[in-house]
This record gives C-alpha cells, structure tokens and sequence, in this order.
C-alpha cells in the first residue's frame, strides 16, 4: 500500500513546517477495494479532498524554504484533520451525498482506518516537526465557494485559530491590507475544534501555528497556486516577525 503521507523538501533549513491534510482523493485498495461507491465527479468534489490546496502547499513550503507533509487519502476514508473521537472522523453523509462506502462502516473499522492511515501521518507530521529547530506550523486549505443549498461564501482567504492568535492576527492585518481580498477572520469555519490537527500539533504544545483557507475556484490551476504561494509567503514571515516566536 502507498505510505498514507508524502514528504517534500525535508532537508530545508527553514523553520516552518507546511501540512496539507486534505490533500488527495484517493482512495486506497485496503479500504472498500479502493472505492467507496461514489461517482468520479463526486469523488472530484470538495467532499472528498481541498482542491488546489496541495499545489498551494508545495509552492508555499519552496517560497518559505520549509518541508511540506501531504496526507495521500482521501477525506472521506478517514479525516486526518478531525481528532480520533471527533464524530466528523468518518463521513457517512457530506453536503448532501451519502457515501456508500462508509455507511456500514462500525467501531472497529473506523480504529483499522486509524491504524492505517490517520495515526502514520500524524506520528510523521509530529517527527518532522520535532526536527526543527523552533518550528513553527502552517496547514494549508481550501474551501468550496458555496456548499449546496445555502447562500455563496464571499471570502476569498480565511485564517483560523484558537486561543492562539500569534501568528493569524497579524496575518489577517497583512491580508486585509490587500484591497482586492475579502478575508475571513475564523471564516468560512472557527479554528477551535479540539482534537484537530492544529490543536494537536500547535494549541497542546504551545507551538506557534496558523491554517490557512483559501476558496477553491482561485487555486484550480498550477498557475494560480503557484501565485498564492509566493503571495501567501512573505505575509506568513511577516507575521511570524511580528509575533516574534
């Protein structure tokens, strides 16, 4: 089976480590026989990876001359961005699609996934950021312009956090400054949900963090994340200047 994770540029020195949990929709064999019962244009949604968000991360990681760590499942298998008793782990039923694959899915199926899969790439995230010195995290995704049934998202950046604003505050003052930008302050989501990946790679260790969110239709093609990368990058060390960790 693939490793559940992939590894970019380890060896840069920098001190930023660039995660991009969502960052595939593909589904293993050893999960459902690779197929989770859902039609290819599904499968290319939202639902089941961010679309866009792991070019963003790679170009993001070469600007800020960090390592860049990417799940290589699909969301919808297991979320490697949910805590291991959050109920939103495995998805029965997203944004209007029931998922075949996971409908009869039960306890001990969900701990074979995280065996598999979700606790690898964690225990991976967590040694790479360990080999920093001073490391510093920022997770990269991207966001559907409007989920189905509800009124469009005008947002076209979102910064998320907890308790720990070090970094997003004065990143979300260096986005705003831009007037072609609509920012989301913990939009289009609130960064506090316990047991995710910045709460337990940032909030527990007092590690300075960020997620980044950036709707999807503005990072389709290699062009345009290449674009956010080198734009996002000298904003992300601004702020961490600023909040001088």
């Amino acid at each position: 089976m693939t490793a559940p994770f992939e590894i970019e540029g380890q060896e840069r020195p920098g001190r930023w480590v660039v995660t991009c949990d969502h960052a595939s929709n593909h589904v293993p064999q050893a999960v459902s026989d690779g197929d989770l019962g859902l039609a290819a244009d599904d499968m290319a949604r939202h639902i089941a990876y961010d679309i866009g968000a792991l070019g963003l991360a790679r170009s993001l990681a070469a600007h800020l001359d960090a390592p860049m760590i990417a799940s290589t499942f699909s969301r919808l298998v297991i979320d490697p961005n949910r805590g291991e008793d959050d109920p939103t782990l495995l998805m029965k039923l997203y944004d209007g699609t029931i998922i075949p694959g996971n409908r009869h899915a039960d306890a001990v199926e969900v701990e074979r996934r995280l065996t598999l899969l979700h606790r690898p790439y964690h225990a991976s995230l967590n040694e790479l950021i360990e080999a920093r010195d001073r490391p510093v995290v920022v997770a990269i995704h991207s966001f559907t312009k409007q989920f189905r049934g509800r009124p469009p998202r005008p947002w076209h950046v979102g910064v998320l956090y907890a308790g720990d604003s070090r970094l997003a505050l004065p990143l979300i003052a260096r986005l705003n400054a831009e007037p072609d930008l609509c920012v989301g302050d913990n939009e289009p989501y609130t960064g506090h949900l316990p047991g995710d990946s910045m709460y337990r790679h940032g909030v527990v260790p007092h590690r300075p963090h960020v997620l980044v969110e950036v709707r999807n239709d503005l990072i389709e093609t290699e062009a345009e994340q290449a674009a956010w990368g080198a734009r996002l990058a000298p904003m992300l060390e601004a702020a961490l200047e600023i909040a001088q960790v």
